[in-house]
């Protein structure tokens, strides 16, 4: 049964993408950095640095774009083209997407007619369809090309889709990731750092809005699961669900005995953040802030090729999921987690 659900994943979505991304005006880059240009309309882009985009049906596009191609973000890439479908069903997707399309024209970006169009003209990938079902389909066209692509979350509906991008990704030798923004938050990346010293456990709560059609906690809650497992790290053994129509609470056990917990929210206030706890201190987790940490991290990864986010970390958390959504039909059961 669809759950009909108080929270509106999308107000949130809109409200967070305006509240993060001021954009400055600054010109992208200096001409005078590169010699080697490509022409996209008035603007030069610099050899290897134009991005396309698939998908836009979500604010994240627009925000992205809007990002890259002011210059706030550093890096002379710029977003040039883009193929517009994505989610074929989801009602908010297809409702955002005309507003998104005339967004990103209006900041210079092609709008294409197929993906083979696309990877003709750019040089890497932002994979932004907000729906995790097409997200296997369209990734491979891009990792048969070899072009590096980011992923934006869910990067798939199901365990088994999220292990087949990575295959793929190995069989051709194309690097990808996938992250929610609140992984590269400063005051996650804080106790990342050390400054409560060992982490030994930590309680998260997030939006954690049902799409029927993917994993429970893919939808939106990944936000706060990847940000319990960015500070605990991966070790996870098992975890139990406990479900009610408006909250979830998950509970993970780590193999050395630590706790973690996900307090999922669908009837009143929320909002994405938590607590760390240390053998030094304890730390607050978010709240979100800025999309700017993440979208520094996709242009490095451009620039490099080295995924910031292990394919075994995501895996892991995807593992995580899926073993909630067993315990959820099993009334709480504790469910190990196998790999």
């Amino acid at each position: 049964m669809k759950n009909k659900n108080t929270y509106s994943r999308w107000s949130f979505l809109r409200l967070s993408a305006m509240a993060g991304a001021a954009v400055s005006l600054s010109p992208l880059f200096s001409i005078a950095e590169e010699v080697n240009l490509f022409s996209s309309g008035s603007n030069p882009v610099a050899a290897g640095k134009r991005i396309g985009i698939i998908g836009l049906d979500t604010s994240h596009s627009e925000v992205f774009t809007k990002m890259i191609n002011s210059g706030e973000v550093a890096g002379g890439y710029k977003v040039v083209a883009a193929y517009p479908h994505g989610s074929p069903d989801i009602p908010e997707a297809l409702k955002i997407k005309p507003g998104v399309i005339a967004a990103v024209k209006n900041m210079g970006v092609e709008i294409v007619d197929s993906i083979d169009d696309l990877l003709k003209k750019v040089d890497v990938v932002l994979l932004e369809t907000i729906d995790g079902r097409p997200h296997y389909e369209q990734a491979l066209p891009v990792l048969k090309a070899g072009k590096r692509m980011f992923i934006d979350k869910p990067l798939a509906a199901t365990l088994a889709d999220a292990k087949k991008i990575f295959a793929a990704s190995r069989k051709y030798n194309s690097p990808v990731f996938t992250s929610s923004a609140l992984r590269f938050d400063p005051t996650v990346q804080k106790v990342v750092n050390g400054t409560i010293g060992k982490v030994t456990g930590a309680d998260v709560y997030t939006p954690a809005v049902i799409e029927d059609r993917h994993l429970d906690m893919a939808w939106y809650g990944i936000h706060g699961v990847e940000m319990l497992f960015t500070v605990m790290g991966p070790g996870c053994k098992s975890v139990s669900r406990t479900y009610q129509e408006g909250t979830d609470l998950l509970v993970g056990t780590w193999e050395d005995g630590r706790i973690g917990t996900v307090r999922g929210i669908r009837t009143g206030s929320a909002n994405i953040a938590g607590t760390a706890f240390g053998d030094k201190g304890i730390a607050s987790l978010g709240p979100f802030s800025s999309y700017v940490p993440l979208v520094d991290k996709i242009i490095a990864f451009f620039d490099t090729g080295v995924p910031p986010v292990s394919e075994a970390e995501t895996l892991e958390i995807f593992h995580f999921m899926h073993a909630a959504d067993v315990s959820r039909k099993e009334k709480g059961k504790l469910i190990p987690i196998t790999k």
